[in-house]
């Protein structure tokens, strides 16, 4: 599809969507940063008593909580500083993010985790497109040959967890489509398509064996690495095993949006239309396009909502748009989503110890990170931000 001319269509959006709806992104941004000096002044104090702890995670039940850098979710902090960096040009923004990236650069040898993408490629990714720092190419080349090594040839895909061995054998999640995006850029940066590849056959054998006919994701499939079969479909933090874990669902959109943005195939597209639609149509979701945790908990609408899954879906919609025939549903989509987000689920000023939104749900099957602020809610509302103000700009301008 010719982007220009979807974009084109895109312009044609009606004016008839109510104004109050219309994200205001320089006051949303404006207010994103002054949480943020919060929380930079929370993480420097934490640091002087744990230097060990390197980025702020969530608050939960009242207490500030930072991670090691071998957390699945370190890397989303110094990427937050990155696009403050992009969307102000301000230096002080440039000085945190390279300060907070170093952090984790270690992580770049960890071939123990599926989620080098979340962690290397959100901070460094961000920091060598914004700076070309050839350091920054050469920690993304370097994580891409740690996460290859946990792919099996034979099942097809990378594997996601090396723990709870009693469980399943080798277990994939839908989040690990998140992670071909360091596969992908590392094909580019060096020519070798051995990244590429493998991130291929993972998303084929993703879209062959983790989907329902309805387009909803189960969240972990488990395989035989003797023969590539499925052992089983189970979860880990949905609801159940054949429940719509919400979180999962905008990990799959995401994912394979990116990979048909990375590969132009299209049945990557279309699988991204399908998943949309899931989403969009779901008639569990409130008016506000905030979901629920999981859209089969019976007890809802008494259960946490996942502000998480909100960012994760806007900004994944607002990329879809720009490809697919239903752009115009889908910005429209996003921007409901990113207003709700921004007038609705933001932390008063200077609370939750400086993190931007609150509301999103971690783990509700383990108790863990229920109804709290958390940093990828936060890094994929800054992603969505921006995206919005470059749809817009191209639309209106």
């Amino acid at each position: 599809m010719n982007i220009k001319f979807t974009l084109t269509a895109l312009s044609m959006l009606s004016f008839s969507v109510v104004k109050a709806q219309q994200v205001n992104v320089a006051k949303a941004f404006a207010s994103a940063a002054k949480q943020t000096d919060v929380l930079i002044k929370n993480v420097d104090s934490a640091r002087k008593l744990k230097p060990n702890l390197v980025s702020p995670r969530t608050v939960e039940n009242g207490q500030f909580k930072m991670v090691v850098s071998k957390d699945w979710t370190s890397g989303f902090f110094p990427a937050e500083l990155w696009y403050f960096y992009q969307y102000t040009k301000d230096k002080k923004w440039l000085e945190l993010a390279k300060k907070y990236t170093e952090d984790i650069k270690k992580e770049q040898f960890n071939k123990g985790t599926h989620d080098l993408g979340f962690m290397i490629y959100c901070p460094f990714g961000n920091g060598f497109r914004l700076t070309n720092d050839p350091a920054y190419k050469a920690v993304i080349v370097q994580a891409a040959k740690s996460l290859s090594t946990r792919f099996n040839a034979t099942a097809g895909v990378i594997k996601s967890w090396d723990h709870n061995g009693d469980k399943w054998k080798y277990p994939v999640i839908i989040d690990n489509m998140m992670n071909l995006e360091l596969l992908f850029e590392t094909t580019k940066l060096t020519g070798d398509s051995s990244f590429y590849k493998i991130a291929v056959k993972h998303a084929n054998t993703t879209l062959k064996n983790h989907f329902r006919p309805d387009f909803s994701s189960y969240h972990v499939i488990d395989y035989d690495t003797l023969n590539g079969n499925v052992r089983q479909k189970v979860t880990a933090q949905g609801y159940a095993n054949e429940s719509a874990w919400a979180r999962g669902q905008a990990w799959a959109l995401y994912g394979y949006t990116m990979c048909y943005v990375e590969t132009k195939n299209k049945a990557y597209l279309a699988q991204a239309d399908g998943i949309a639609g899931f989403i969009l149509n779901s008639k569990i979701t409130p008016a506000d396009g905030i979901p629920y945790w999981d859209y089969n908990d019976p007890k809802i609408p008494d259960v946490s909502r996942d502000a998480s899954a909100a960012a994760i879906t806007a900004s994944a919609l607002y990329d879809l748009a720009k490809y697919s025939d239903n752009g115009r549903k889908y910005k429209a989509a996003a921007d409901k989503i990113l207003y709700s987000l921004s007038t609705k689920y933001t932390s008063k000023p200077g609370g939750n110890y400086g993190f931007i939104l609150e509301h999103s749900t971690g783990h509700r099957p383990a108790k863990s990170e229920v109804d709290v602020p958390i940093n990828y809610a936060d890094y994929y509302y800054l992603e969505a931000l921006l995206r919005k103000k470059k749809m817009d700009d191209f639309i209106y301008n």
